[in-house]
């Protein structure tokens, strides 16, 4: 099945790919002190998951300047995307090319959207990267999962999470199940722009913690986009097979989930994400609306 309009122009600029930079490099001291020291993979993605960085607006915005250093990336020299990403057909035949591609979809629903209001949204970037990288926020490892550092503005992600998210997390996975994730970052994005990051505070573990309501909050705007998708000129349908494989993805990535598969146990007052159940409701909300104004789940009740 194709998901993408053959016949659109992708945007390469949209994605900074420096996985030939980061290749091997894995986690420096900085990505360390961050996770909490010499991890497995499944605990340092679960300590990391779990605290903030796999989700992208939480912990990050108090790591800039780690070791009082500012860290930029660039794209890495030679990168080919802008010659085998060309058009939505390219996206219905390589996994990289359709990251670009949704990419593209989300930031122009919110582009419009933004307008709508009479406001401005500001283009960001997604970094694909290999083992670890350097941000804004400090280094991380690849083991967080993506996330979106406020301080540089830019999502991260090493595109070998998704088959993580199959194999570890033991998600349906799926076209739209890759979206649902990059949609919820961006929703940090979102929230940036908006000043709600600003809001957290030291409110940061808890299910009825302000680090929650904002995670499902960025699970609601990536409902809102979803529903829009078709409406951005790059997706050519949403099924209800897609819908339910953005479910799966948000259910897979509840703190409960996490937990009781990891660890064995469920600690609520330690979440920082929401649960499998919430993150589903407040993703389903955002689709079955369609209206970004129905995602305040920072003031909502509950």
């Amino acid at each position: 099945m194709s998901d993408f309009n053959d016949n659109v122009d992708l945007d390469t600029s949209q994605i900074e790919d420096i996985r030939s930079q980061t290749a091997g490099r894995g986690v420096g001291r900085g990505g360390l002190a961050v996770g909490g020291g010499g991890l497995g993979l499944i605990g340092l993605l679960l300590v990391l998951l779990l605290k903030g960085l796999g989700g992208g607006g939480g912990d990050l915005a108090g790591l800039n300047n780690l070791n009082n250093e500012q860290v930029t990336t660039t794209p890495a020299a030679g990168s080919d995307l802008s010659t085998t990403c060309r058009t939505g057909a390219d996206a219905n035949q390589k996994e990289e090319c359709r990251i670009v591609g949704f990419v593209n979809s989300i930031q122009a629903y919110w582009t419009t959207t933004f307008a709508a209001a009479n406001l401005r949204y500001t283009k960001v970037p997604t970094v694909f990267f290999t083992d670890g990288v350097n941000t804004g926020c400090g280094a991380a490892s690849s083991d967080a999962g993506p996330f979106y550092c406020p301080a540089d503005k830019k999502v991260y992600i090493d595109l070998n999470f998704y088959n993580d998210l199959r194999t570890k997390f033991g998600a349906n996975g799926g076209a739209f199940a890759e979206a649902y994730v990059l949609a919820h970052e961006y929703g940090h994005h979102v929230q940036d722009l908006q000043g709600t990051l600003d809001k957290i505070g030291r409110d940061r573990e808890g299910p009825n913690s302000r680090a929650v309501r904002s995670e499902l909050q960025a699970d609601c705007y990536a409902g809102v986009w979803m529903k829009h998708a078709v409406d951005t000129g790059y997706i050519t349908q949403i099924t209800e097979a897609d819908v339910n494989d953005g479910l799966d993805a948000a259910a897979k990535v509840g703190d409960d989930y996490i937990q009781g598969r990891f660890q064995g146990t469920v600690t609520p007052e330690t979440w920082t994400h929401g649960s499998s159940e919430q993150r589903q409701t407040w993703f389903y909300q955002g689709f079955n609306s369609g209206d970004d104004t129905t995602c305040d789940a920072l003031t909502s009740g509950w």
